[in-house]
């Protein structure tokens, strides 16, 4: 191990990012039924609606990396921030066909697509780079738990009801996930571009 890593060092060999399973990942934020899987975890299909009133599926994404977030258009608190780092990224991946976001709705009920519209438009939102996604509450709420692994329960005794975090989630073209960044954090939103470069370099190889 100590010859590995020295010639590491001397050929200053890029590690690859990690790819994460539910047995990594916080308890709090991933469902029961997961919390013993160790491999081969991808994100689930989905069909939602965009700010433009079109269905965005897997489809949208296929051989993209991309950036995924939950949120709200009336969230006060933490969702300003990240919506504005979010655009901060958005401004770095402008001219870069490899690289898409999504920021899923945890109140569908409230977040129409007109309302979506409304901020995309406030927020400086690129719909060729960047969809908002609004739709069926069970299915954001399936992807946030089981896919995503990026939402807490509220603990009333209504399944669907969540709490969303702060996470960004890097997702690679395989649909798995690659990194877990603070959305508040602008040192956390430097790494993860920078993760992104590296990520883009591993396809390369």
């Amino acid at each position: 191990m100590v010859i590995i890593a020295i010639i590491y060092n001397i050929l200053d060999v890029e590690k690859p990012l990690p790819i994460y399973q539910p047995s990594q990942v916080d308890q709090e934020l991933v469902d029961s039924t997961l919390l013993d899987v160790r491999k081969y975890h991808k994100i689930a299909d989905f069909s939602l609606i965009n700010q433009n009133g079109k269905i965005i599926t897997q489809d949208d994404y296929k051989d993209k990396i991309y950036v995924a977030d939950f949120f709200f258009t009336t969230c006060q608190t933490i969702c300003p921030i990240m919506t504005d780092h979010m655009a901060k990224i958005q401004k770095e991946i402008l001219n870069d066909d490899e690289v898409m976001l999504l920021s899923h709705s945890v109140t569908p009920q409230i977040d129409s697509v007109a309302q979506l519209k409304r901020y995309a438009i406030e927020k400086g939102v690129n719909d060729a780079k960047w969809n908002l996604v609004t739709g069926d509450k069970k299915q954001i709420y399936e992807l946030a738990r089981k896919s995503y692994m990026a939402v807490k329960t509220v603990g009333n005794g209504d399944e669907f009801d969540m709490i969303h975090t702060e996470n960004f989630m890097l997702i690679d073209k395989k649909k798995q996930i690659r990194g877990y960044y603070d959305g508040t954090d602008p040192e956390a939103i430097n790494k993860l571009l920078k993760d992104i470069e590296i990520l883009k370099r591993e396809y390369k190889k």
